[in-house]
């Protein structure tokens, strides 16, 4: 049965690497976790079990956004799908929960704070549920990237559904992640999935911060008409390098949570059914249910909070399977200022702790000298799914160079010693190089021994040692106060004479143009030139059908979907039902409009 639905519903010939093991869980009643990266079909997981099992499935999604596109999707595939949300005018609620109470639903989506009102609870009770699916489910774990309170809630659905199994979905999810959402929602019980978090296609880059906009213009010509997505750590950043992006030709809009709701959607969408060159500058309020197949490069211009977000945020490029590019772009305050956010949390000091822990996995990435994807994998206790060289990141493909910094950091950290351990670090590079500041004359810091010491070499070569000695454990960094540096025990140890530092080169250099790709993990298909002309006639079509529809042009038909089309040339309805993509829904209300486009181009 799952075979056939998938056939003759969602129009694929086979399963993607761990869906059917999750399918099967779900069928045989076992609450189950499925940890599967972004773009590999983690929504089929519970799809295909609800239309397997009838009744009604309810479906928990954190955004508005989100369900409206999972709905209008599988409309499109010809299921039966509603959501009740507080962005539709109320008669239209009322209609859908009509729907539902008829046994015309197959699947009900819905906000965790709307199902778990007393009245939603209650209405529901009586209806034939036959499993409730969690999606993004890392929202339920404070240990997640992106807690959400109202997740918390969902822990009583077991109790008021004991017989209803229930399916928990995310990305982004490490063990202790996975531990907390299975010991919450399931009571301890439940099968857990883990389908790998590699994504080989994204093409993994990271460098210091020395000249940011032509450092983030290195990436985007690179994708001249792509869509693209570049995030920011402040609102007041985001309109500025949207402003910049924009003086520079290109289409850029901003998304923040300082924005009117409407200006947030309306930009959301003018992004999503956008087919090519708009690139959104964005704080992390934007991303969750970004499900934009044809993103082909996130920029980081500041460090994320964790390795978890980061993950997360870089899955938004290139779900389509095609090369993508993810790049970050940060420097020393990015970890001053990452450590103060942690501090000023609400939470408590054992929270603080393992948030501070996983910084820390994440500066260690940036800093590394091995293969990013391996250094990323190994994060998710997953090293093992890259046994060579992945070939597609910064480090593979041009390796850093190790140089003996050993006398360079005893300069730095008998300075930041001799100084009273309370500057920072532009004010230790200023007495190195020998700078008369204002500053460094009130403190009389142009009498200190080591002052002028290091005037030539280079302030970037200052800047990427002092910041490796911050990364190793050398030295503190006060998140307290104003950045102030102090020397951690290691960091003596060098002074003394008993330790050496061997520091990673920085280069900076374009992203892409030394990019090689794993022939064995890229496929794409080659077309013709005539082929090539028939692409652009179905896309189109496609774009004209989508704004009929008011929905996002790939929810009609995926590029991969068109590259078949144009590649087999299917002039009738038995070849185009052979098309990857195609269902019997789709092979009823688009066949005619594609199979025409097919013809009048072969015919004329």
């Amino acid at each position: 049965m799952p075979q056939k639905i998938l056939n003759e519903i969602f129009g694929y010939t086979k399963f993607r690497r761990g869906q059917i093991e999750v399918i099967e869980a779900l069928l045989d009643n076992t609450n189950t976790l499925a940890v599967m990266p972004t773009g590999s079909g983690k929504s089929v997981c519970f799809q295909i079990p609800a239309l397997v099992k009838g009744g009604l499935t309810i479906v928990v999604s954190p955004l508005v956004a989100l369900m409206e596109d999972q709905v209008s999707a599988l409309k499109l595939l010809g299921v039966e799908a509603e959501t009740i949300n507080s962005a539709r005018e109320r008669e239209i609620n009322i209609i859908a929960w009509n729907r539902v109470i008829e046994g015309r639903v197959q699947l009900l989506y819905l906000a965790p704070e709307r199902l778990m009102t007393d009245r939603m609870v209650k209405a529901l009770t009586d209806l034939p549920i036959n499993l409730i699916a969690i999606d993004e489910a890392h929202c339920l774990s404070r240990w997640g990237p992106s807690f959400r309170p109202d997740y918390e809630a969902l822990i009583k659905l077991r109790d008021i559904f004991p017989a209803v199994p229930i399916a928990a979905v995310t990305a982004t999810a490490d063990k202790s992640t996975q531990d907390d959402i299975v010991n919450k929602l399931f009571g301890g019980k439940g099968k857990i999935f883990v389908s790998g978090f590699d994504r080989p296609n994204i093409h993994l880059g990271v460098a210091m911060r020395m000249d940011t906009k032509n450092q983030l213009l290195d990436v985007v010509n690179e994708h001249p008409g792509e869509s693209g997505i570049v995030y920011c750590l402040s609102r007041a950043k985001t309109e500025k390098i949207a402003a910049f992006l924009l003086e520079k030709g290109f289409n850029a809009l901003t998304y923040h949570a300082g924005m009117t709701a409407d200006l947030r959607r309306q930009n959301q969408t003018a992004f999503m059914t956008d087919t090519g060159g708009m690139i959104v500058v964005a704080t992390i309020a934007f991303g969750m249910g970004i499900d934009k197949p044809d993103v082909r490069f996130v920029v980081h211009m500041d460090m994320p909070g964790s390795i978890e977000t980061y993950y997360q945020e870089i899955g938004r490029a290139g779900r389509d399977g095609k090369p993508a590019v993810a790049h970050m772009i940060y420097g020393l305050d990015d970890l001053r200022m990452r450590r103060v956010f942690i501090e000023q949390d609400n939470s408590d000091l054992d929270h603080k702790r393992r948030e501070h822990k996983r910084l820390d996995a994440l500066i260690s990435y940036c800093e590394s000298a091995e293969c990013r994807r391996h250094a990323l994998l190994g994060y998710f206790n997953e090293r093992q799914a890259v046994q060579v060289e992945c070939n597609n990141c910064d480090i593979c493909l041009n390796p850093p160079e190790m140089l003996d910094g050993t006398q360079a950091a005893k300069k730095i950290l008998s300075v930041v010693l001799d100084s009273g351990e309370l500057f920072g670090q532009a004010h230790i590079i200023d007495i190195l190089r020998g700078a008369n500041t204002e500053k460094i004359r009130s403190f009389k810091h142009d009498q200190l021994q080591l002052y002028g010491s290091g005037g030539d070499i280079d302030k970037n070569i200052w800047r990427t040692i002092l910041r490796q000695l911050v990364a190793g454990g050398y030295l503190n960094l006060d998140v307290a106060g104003y950045g102030g540096l102090s020397l951690y025990p290691k960091g003596q140890e060098i002074i003394d004479g008993y330790r050496v530092f061997n520091y990673r080169s920085d280069v900076i250099r374009s992203v892409n143009k030394k990019k090689i790709q794993n022939p064995k993990r890229m496929v794409i298909e080659k077309l013709s030139f005539a082929q090539s002309e028939l692409l652009e006639g179905l896309k189109e079509k496609r774009t004209e059908l989508a704004r009929k529809r008011r929905v996002p042009p790939y929810m009609i038909f995926s590029d991969r979907s068109l590259m078949d089309m144009a590649h087999h040339q299917p002039k009738d309805k038995t070849a185009f039902a052979a098309i990857h993509g195609v269902g019997a829904a789709k092979l009823r209300d688009f066949g005619a409009d594609f199979i025409s486009v097919v013809n009048n181009f072969i015919y004329k």
